[in-house]
């Protein structure tokens, strides 16, 4: 492992947090009281988001993204610029820079301005609470988990303010289904998350991440459908394919995005892969358990163990993009409110059961993987079983090409009987 020498003592790399520590502490003794608290802040900023989730945006969310999904699609995606078209994110990002950011005339220039500034906010403060390793952490409040969801839950204002100060029915109606989903997908992905909760026993980040390393076990195992909701409901949230309905081009143009342009645009979108990255993170602390690997943290830095299950994730994000079609905006809420929200309640009602059966068995280590076995069982036959209570017949696949009639199409008017 290596080890970095400063100020006559050695720091490990596998917990940057000592390197700060030891700069905080230093400067404490020169600046006035307080001032070190601004600089810490000021430092976590920039570990978290410019060096970590601006990059992460341009190479992944965007080169990344492009890239691997041009692979999906049996094409080459950005190839040009740069060797193996590296350069691309920079080149979309300086003729981005160079666009003019045109307002309409009958909008609300104020609203219009303001809006794409609050949509980045709270972006940043989402890394506040992800723990990168055992004391990178910017606030480590016992309420991480609720400070996660309530920050989260704020660019929904923005975008409706984007939507409504354009003065255009297509930005408004975009606008109206960003406020419709996050209402209908908000409840499943909260008692999704409940169930992480009452497993763990904590709402803290940093104590999840404890549980998961103390048990050696992540909770994905032990909470697979909650996993499913969480990933299910934030893809609608997120606003990304195949529930992207707010900004389907085939119906409304491009949503509450229409009318804006340059950097306004710029700002929205690439605070979309902000948001998505931030999601991954947090399902990563949760349901994975942040910076641990079963004792692989002492070997390697758990910072980069997290990073890695960051973009892991975030690839399921970019693999459902590429994959599957765009639902229909009715199915979006009929699928909220039928499907995944009985199965979150559902799924709580066996994880609290669980646990008083685990707490009664004074918590017993091997106790937590019968659990994780059975929940897995018994979510793929509860999925299923609802589905099929809901009506759902899945179609079998052709042995061989089917023709327009047969498969119930279109029969032409001297064909018909």
């Amino acid at each position: 492992m290596s080890l970095l020498l400063s100020s006559g003592n050695w720091y490990d790399l596998r917990d940057l947090g000592n390197l700060s520590g030891a700069l905080l502490d230093a400067l404490d003794e020169v600046v006035p009281f307080g001032v070190v608290y601004v600089v810490a802040a000021l430092i976590g900023f920039v570990a978290s988001f410019l060096l970590f989730v601006l990059p992460s945006q341009l190479f992944v969310g965007v080169y990344g993204e492009r890239r691997i999904i041009g692979r999906m699609q049996s094409r080459l995606g950005p190839n040009r610029v740069g060797p193996f078209g590296l350069l691309q994110p920079i080149a979309d990002a300086i003729k981005l820079i160079q666009k003019e950011a045109l307002t309409p005339t009958g909008a609300d220039r104020a609203v219009m301005y303001i809006a794409p500034i609050i949509f980045v906010m709270p972006a940043v403060l989402l890394w506040a609470v992800i723990p990168f390793g055992e004391n990178m952490v910017i606030a480590d409040i016992p309420v991480g988990l609720m400070y996660f969801l309530a920050v989260s839950a704020l660019p929904v204002i923005a975008t409706f303010m984007a939507g409504w100060s354009a003065n255009n029915k297509y930005s408004l109606f975009g606008a109206m289904r960003i406020v419709s989903m996050a209402i209908s997908y908000e409840s499943p992905l909260v008692i999704s998350l409940l169930g992480a909760v009452v497993m763990t026993g904590t709402i803290s980040l940093s104590g999840m991440v404890q549980w998961a390393d103390e048990y050696t076990i992540w909770l994905v195992f032990v909470q697979p459908l909650a996993f499913v909701i969480y990933f299910i409901c934030v893809s609608a949230e997120l606003n990304r394919t195949p529930v992207d309905i707010a900004e389907a081009e085939s119906e409304i143009v491009a949503g509450y995005l229409t009318e804006y342009s340059g950097m306004k645009w710029g700002l929205f979108y690439g605070m979309d892969i902000g948001y998505a990255l931030a999601a991954s993170a947090f399902a990563a602390t949760v349901f994975l358990g942040g910076y641990t690997f079963f004792g692989l943290e002492q070997w390697v830095p758990g910072w980069l163990l997290f990073i890695a299950k960051v973009y892991a994730i975030y690839f399921i994000f970019i693999w459902t993009r590429g994959t599957l079609p765009r639902l229909r905006a009715d199915q979006l809420m009929a699928f909220a409110w039928k499907f995944l929200l009985p199965l979150g309640v559902f799924n709580l009602l066996v994880v609290t059961t669980e646990r008083m059966v685990w707490a009664e068995q004074d918590y017993a280590d091997g106790l937590i993987y019968l659990f994780a076995v059975v929940n897995i069982a018994v979510s793929v036959a509860l999925a299923y079983a609802w589905a099929r209570f809901n009506g759902y017949r899945p179609e079998r696949t052709p042995t061989r090409p089917r023709l327009v009639k047969q498969a119930g199409g279109y029969i032409p008017v001297g064909d018909q009987p």
